[in-house]
């Protein structure tokens, strides 16, 4: 059927065209004019306005002999521009999706364009303070001036920590920033009875003439960590420990361990204090018993809390 249509219509225009053409050589020879255009004009406008009509001639066939034709010209092209109205209309939200990402990229990329400036700042040696560095303990007592004594805390801190950002600046009355949901928090805290301990961290790298340093509490319970005379830690050192290179590595590791201990318990303090010479009282004791074990003890010599020093000593007992 497509082939027989195709057909009459190549025979159709071929019959109308020179039919037109003849049409457009008379009016040209009788010298025919329509709104007082040039006779050789007015033949060219009558010469198109054949060939308009071939093709209106060629379409009205194919509506009304091919219902394929009528199906893709009256059904579907509207189906798809209806399709693609609504294509448009699902990509506006993907769009504004696209758009978000683009901002959080852009956002990424200057937190990283910033962090690589803070460790660039931080190798040439102008960062004066690390992030979650503590830059200051307080002990502070739950009683009725709470809030007095916070403040003189917060005050102390501030000074403490100009003079290592800002050293030579006086006029700047406060350095530290705090949220005042974090101000809140600790004062509801210490308001309850007990003894606490306040650490001041750094929230950010601070570099050397900052005026500004973000910070953040952490509170913790003041609480004995070791009483005085306690054994913290202990060991055996036996015969084939005596030389002076075994002997030292015992004890060092006896300290971290009495240290790691120490911290398990809530201790803030990152160093052990010794009293005596360890090596030395071994090797006397060893030297005078001549046993094959002997007992090494890590004692406390006084009572420390959370924020408190430790002092311990070595004490060595034959087996």
């Amino acid at each position: 059927m497509a082939w027989i249509l195709i057909v009459f219509l190549i025979l159709l225009g071929g019959l109308i065209a020179p039919f037109g053409d003849l049409l457009g050589t008379r009016i040209g020879k009788a010298r025919f004019s329509i709104l007082k255009l040039r006779p050789k004009k007015t033949a060219t406008i009558v010469t198109i306005i054949t060939g308009g009509f071939i093709s209106a001639i060629s379409i009205g066939l194919l509506i009304l002999v091919s219902e394929e034709f009528r199906q893709r010209l009256f059904v579907d092209i509207p189906f798809l521009q209806k399709t693609l109205e609504e294509s448009k209309k699902a990509l506006l939200p993907l769009q504004e999706e696209t758009k978000k990402l683009e901002v959080k990229i852009k956002n990424k990329e200057k937190e990283l364009n910033k962090l690589k400036s803070d460790v660039k700042e931080f190798r040439s040696g102008n960062v004066v303070i690390k992030r979650g560095q503590t830059l200051f303990i307080a002990k502070v007592t739950s009683n009725s001036n709470i809030k007095s004594d916070l403040g003189k805390i917060y005050n102390s801190a501030d000074k403490y920590v100009q003079q290592i950002v800002i050293p030579t600046n006086k006029e700047i009355n406060n350095i530290l920033l705090w949220r005042p949901s974090d101000i809140s928090e600790i004062e509801t805290r210490t308001s309850k009875s007990g003894s606490w301990i306040i650490l001041i961290k750094s929230a950010t790298n601070v570099l050397k003439g900052d005026n500004f340093v973000f910070v953040y509490p952490e509170l913790l319970q003041n609480k004995i960590v070791v009483r005085k005379g306690e054994v913290i830690t202990s060991d055996v050192l036996e015969k084939k420990d005596l030389s002076y290179k075994d002997i030292n590595a015992k004890v060092k590791n006896l300290l971290r361990k009495t240290r790691e201990k120490l911290i398990l318990r809530g201790s803030i303090v990152k160093e052990i204090n010794t009293r005596g010479d360890f090596i030395k009282k071994i090797g006397d004791s060893i030297a005078i018993n001549q046993n094959k074990k002997y007992l090494l003890e890590v004692v406390s010599l006084k009572d420390s809390n959370t924020a408190d020093s430790i002092i311990v000593e070595l004490n060595i007992t034959k087996l």
